[in-house]
Protein backbone atom coordinates (compact mmCIF):
# COMPACT_ATOMS: atom_id res chain seq x y z
CA UNK A 1 0.00 0.00 0.00
CA UNK A 2 0.97 3.54 -0.90
CA UNK A 3 2.43 6.34 1.64
CA UNK A 4 -0.54 8.46 -0.49
CA UNK A 5 -3.38 5.49 0.45
CA UNK A 6 -2.52 5.11 3.77
CA UNK A 7 -2.78 8.78 4.37
CA UNK A 8 -6.32 8.94 2.69
CA UNK A 9 -7.51 6.01 4.35
CA UNK A 10 -6.53 7.78 7.53
CA UNK A 11 -8.49 10.73 6.84
CA UNK A 12 -11.69 8.56 5.12
CA UNK A 13 -12.16 7.61 8.87
CA UNK A 14 -12.57 11.39 10.51
CA UNK A 15 -15.11 12.12 7.76
CA UNK A 16 -18.90 12.13 8.35
CA UNK A 17 -21.44 9.88 7.13
CA UNK A 18 -23.00 12.43 4.96
CA UNK A 19 -19.21 13.33 3.48
CA UNK A 20 -18.57 9.60 2.97
CA UNK A 21 -21.74 9.38 1.17
CA UNK A 22 -20.74 11.80 -1.02
CA UNK A 23 -17.38 11.05 -1.95
CA UNK A 24 -18.14 7.69 -2.79
CA UNK A 25 -20.82 8.81 -5.29
CA UNK A 26 -19.07 10.98 -6.40
CA UNK A 27 -16.26 9.50 -7.46
CA UNK A 28 -18.87 6.62 -8.80
CA UNK A 29 -20.45 9.35 -10.90
CA UNK A 30 -16.89 10.60 -12.06
CA UNK A 31 -15.35 6.87 -13.27
CA UNK A 32 -18.89 6.30 -14.82
CA UNK A 33 -19.36 3.33 -12.45
CA UNK A 34 -22.94 5.07 -12.33
CA UNK A 35 -23.81 5.21 -15.97
CA UNK A 36 -25.04 8.80 -17.30
CA UNK A 37 -28.90 9.17 -17.23
CA UNK A 38 -29.03 5.61 -14.87
CA UNK A 39 -31.46 6.10 -11.92
CA UNK A 40 -30.46 6.67 -8.74
CA UNK A 41 -32.40 4.97 -5.60
CA UNK A 42 -31.80 6.48 -2.47
CA UNK A 43 -32.58 3.58 -0.53
CA UNK A 44 -30.15 1.29 -2.52
CA UNK A 45 -27.19 3.29 -1.94
CA UNK A 46 -27.66 3.49 1.64
CA UNK A 47 -27.73 -0.04 1.82
CA UNK A 48 -24.81 -0.72 -0.54
CA UNK A 49 -22.60 1.96 1.44
CA UNK A 50 -24.13 0.68 4.89
CA UNK A 51 -25.45 3.86 5.92
CA UNK A 52 -28.56 5.59 6.49
CA UNK A 53 -30.72 7.07 3.97
CA UNK A 54 -30.23 10.91 5.27
CA UNK A 55 -26.41 10.93 4.90
CA UNK A 56 -27.32 9.86 1.17
CA UNK A 57 -30.00 12.14 0.63
CA UNK A 58 -27.34 15.04 1.92
CA UNK A 59 -24.72 13.65 -0.82
CA UNK A 60 -27.56 13.94 -3.72
CA UNK A 61 -28.09 17.35 -2.93
CA UNK A 62 -24.42 18.18 -3.12
CA UNK A 63 -24.08 16.32 -5.89
CA UNK A 64 -27.12 18.14 -7.89
CA UNK A 65 -24.68 21.51 -7.10
CA UNK A 66 -22.01 19.83 -8.48
CA UNK A 67 -24.13 18.71 -12.12
CA UNK A 68 -23.16 15.29 -11.31
CA UNK A 69 -27.06 13.94 -10.57
CA UNK A 70 -30.31 15.47 -11.58
CA UNK A 71 -33.67 15.51 -9.31
CA UNK A 72 -37.27 15.70 -11.22
CA UNK A 73 -40.14 16.08 -9.33
CA UNK A 74 -41.97 13.14 -9.13
CA UNK A 75 -39.66 11.30 -11.54
CA UNK A 76 -36.26 10.62 -9.32
CA UNK A 77 -32.89 11.37 -9.19
CA UNK A 78 -30.50 10.35 -12.32
CA UNK A 79 -26.63 10.66 -13.41
CA UNK A 80 -26.40 13.26 -15.55
CA UNK A 81 -25.64 13.08 -19.09
CA UNK A 82 -22.44 13.59 -19.71
CA UNK A 83 -21.98 17.08 -21.51
CA UNK A 84 -19.09 17.11 -24.28
CA UNK A 85 -19.96 20.47 -25.24
CA UNK A 86 -18.96 21.51 -21.92
CA UNK A 87 -14.71 20.51 -22.87
CA UNK A 88 -14.30 23.73 -24.56
CA UNK A 89 -15.57 26.12 -21.27
CA UNK A 90 -14.00 23.95 -18.25
CA UNK A 91 -10.94 23.98 -20.15
CA UNK A 92 -10.89 27.48 -20.71
CA UNK A 93 -10.94 27.94 -16.78
CA UNK A 94 -8.51 25.14 -16.42
CA UNK A 95 -5.71 26.52 -18.20
CA UNK A 96 -5.91 30.03 -15.99
CA UNK A 97 -6.75 28.13 -12.72
CA UNK A 98 -4.27 25.05 -12.90
CA UNK A 99 -1.76 26.59 -12.92
CA UNK A 100 -2.34 28.86 -10.33
CA UNK A 101 -2.69 25.80 -7.84
CA UNK A 102 0.61 24.39 -9.67
CA UNK A 103 1.96 27.53 -8.41
CA UNK A 104 0.15 28.41 -5.11
CA UNK A 105 1.37 25.00 -4.28
CA UNK A 106 5.20 25.22 -5.21
CA UNK A 107 5.72 28.13 -2.66
CA UNK A 108 3.37 27.41 0.26
CA UNK A 109 2.51 23.77 0.17
CA UNK A 110 4.29 22.56 3.89
CA UNK A 111 6.86 19.71 4.56
CA UNK A 112 4.35 16.90 4.70
CA UNK A 113 2.22 18.08 1.86
CA UNK A 114 5.59 18.19 0.10
CA UNK A 115 5.97 14.51 1.36
CA UNK A 116 2.95 13.50 0.07
CA UNK A 117 3.29 14.88 -3.29
CA UNK A 118 7.14 13.28 -3.36
CA UNK A 119 5.38 9.97 -2.29
CA UNK A 120 2.65 10.23 -5.25
CA UNK A 121 5.19 10.84 -8.21
CA UNK A 122 7.22 7.71 -6.32
CA UNK A 123 4.01 5.79 -7.31
CA UNK A 124 3.16 6.98 -10.66
CA UNK A 125 7.04 6.61 -11.89
CA UNK A 126 6.97 2.39 -10.52
CA UNK A 127 3.78 2.27 -13.58
CA UNK A 128 6.22 2.85 -15.98
CA UNK A 129 8.43 -0.18 -14.00
CA UNK A 130 5.78 -2.67 -13.28
CA UNK A 131 2.97 -1.96 -16.06
CA UNK A 132 0.49 1.14 -16.46
CA UNK A 133 -2.37 -1.15 -15.15
CA UNK A 134 -5.78 -0.51 -16.45
CA UNK A 135 -7.16 3.06 -18.11
CA UNK A 136 -8.99 3.49 -14.88
CA UNK A 137 -6.50 2.77 -12.72
CA UNK A 138 -4.57 5.49 -14.05
CA UNK A 139 -7.61 7.93 -14.36
CA UNK A 140 -7.89 7.23 -10.68
CA UNK A 141 -3.76 8.46 -10.22
CA UNK A 142 -4.70 11.50 -12.47
CA UNK A 143 -8.06 12.62 -9.80
CA UNK A 144 -5.56 11.77 -6.76
CA UNK A 145 -2.68 14.00 -8.40
CA UNK A 146 -5.31 17.31 -9.10
CA UNK A 147 -6.66 16.61 -6.28
CA UNK A 148 -3.55 16.29 -3.97
CA UNK A 149 -2.44 19.48 -5.66
CA UNK A 150 -5.22 21.29 -5.23
CA UNK A 151 -5.13 21.12 -1.56
CA UNK A 152 -1.48 21.51 -1.25
CA UNK A 153 -2.16 25.26 -3.01
CA UNK A 154 -3.81 26.04 0.20
CA UNK A 155 -6.95 28.55 -0.88
CA UNK A 156 -10.08 26.33 0.21
CA UNK A 157 -12.03 28.29 -2.87
CA UNK A 158 -9.44 27.00 -5.78
CA UNK A 159 -9.96 23.99 -3.82
CA UNK A 160 -13.70 23.48 -4.15
CA UNK A 161 -13.54 25.17 -7.92
CA UNK A 162 -10.92 23.32 -9.58
CA UNK A 163 -12.29 19.85 -8.08
CA UNK A 164 -15.79 20.59 -9.30
CA UNK A 165 -14.00 21.37 -12.85
CA UNK A 166 -11.81 18.37 -12.81
CA UNK A 167 -14.34 16.19 -12.19
CA UNK A 168 -16.25 17.20 -15.06
CA UNK A 169 -13.43 16.66 -17.41
CA UNK A 170 -12.76 13.12 -15.72
CA UNK A 171 -16.25 12.48 -16.92
CA UNK A 172 -15.42 13.41 -20.19
CA UNK A 173 -12.63 12.05 -20.39
CA UNK A 174 -13.70 8.34 -19.14
CA UNK A 175 -16.63 8.95 -21.55
CA UNK A 176 -14.44 8.09 -24.18
CA UNK A 177 -11.68 6.42 -22.86
CA UNK A 178 -11.90 3.50 -24.96
CA UNK A 179 -11.38 6.03 -27.96
CA UNK A 180 -7.91 6.75 -27.09
CA UNK A 181 -4.71 4.83 -27.67
CA UNK A 182 -3.62 5.29 -24.44
CA UNK A 183 -3.64 7.23 -21.33
CA UNK A 184 -0.32 6.20 -19.79
CA UNK A 185 1.86 9.10 -21.36
CA UNK A 186 -1.03 11.34 -19.78
CA UNK A 187 -0.87 10.52 -16.17
CA UNK A 188 3.26 10.44 -16.21
CA UNK A 189 3.57 13.75 -17.63
CA UNK A 190 2.69 14.49 -13.36
CA UNK A 191 5.67 13.27 -12.50
CA UNK A 192 7.79 15.88 -13.00
CA UNK A 193 4.92 18.30 -11.80
CA UNK A 194 4.98 16.88 -8.90
CA UNK A 195 8.68 17.27 -8.60
CA UNK A 196 8.69 20.70 -9.88
CA UNK A 197 6.36 21.48 -6.93
CA UNK A 198 7.72 19.88 -4.23
CA UNK A 199 11.49 21.51 -5.26
CA UNK A 200 9.31 24.84 -5.01
CA UNK A 201 9.83 25.56 -8.31
CA UNK A 202 6.63 27.58 -8.75
CA UNK A 203 7.16 28.80 -12.60
CA UNK A 204 8.26 25.44 -13.69
CA UNK A 205 5.55 23.65 -11.75
CA UNK A 206 3.08 26.28 -13.24
CA UNK A 207 4.32 26.06 -16.63
CA UNK A 208 3.73 22.20 -16.69
CA UNK A 209 -0.01 22.44 -15.30
CA UNK A 210 -0.70 24.35 -18.10
CA UNK A 211 0.97 21.98 -20.95
CA UNK A 212 -0.64 19.06 -19.27
CA UNK A 213 -4.12 20.72 -19.36
CA UNK A 214 -3.76 21.84 -23.16
CA UNK A 215 -2.61 18.47 -23.89
CA UNK A 216 -5.33 16.93 -22.15
CA UNK A 217 -8.21 18.88 -24.26
CA UNK A 218 -5.92 18.13 -27.39
CA UNK A 219 -6.21 14.53 -26.98
CA UNK A 220 -10.14 14.37 -25.89
CA UNK A 221 -10.37 16.78 -29.37
CA UNK A 222 -8.83 14.03 -31.45
CA UNK A 223 -11.67 11.63 -30.71
CA UNK A 224 -14.09 13.40 -30.56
Amino acid sequence: MSVTATAAEAADAQLSLAERAYRELRDRLIMLDIRPGEPINDGQLATALEIGRTPVREALKRLEMDHLVVSYPRRGTFATIVDITALADVSELRRALEPLAARKAALSANARMREELAALADDIQRLEDDGPGTATDLMRYDLDVHRSIYRAAGNPHLEETLIRLDNLATRIWCLVLDKVPTVAGHITEHVQLLKAIVDGDAEQAADLALEHITSFEETIRKVL
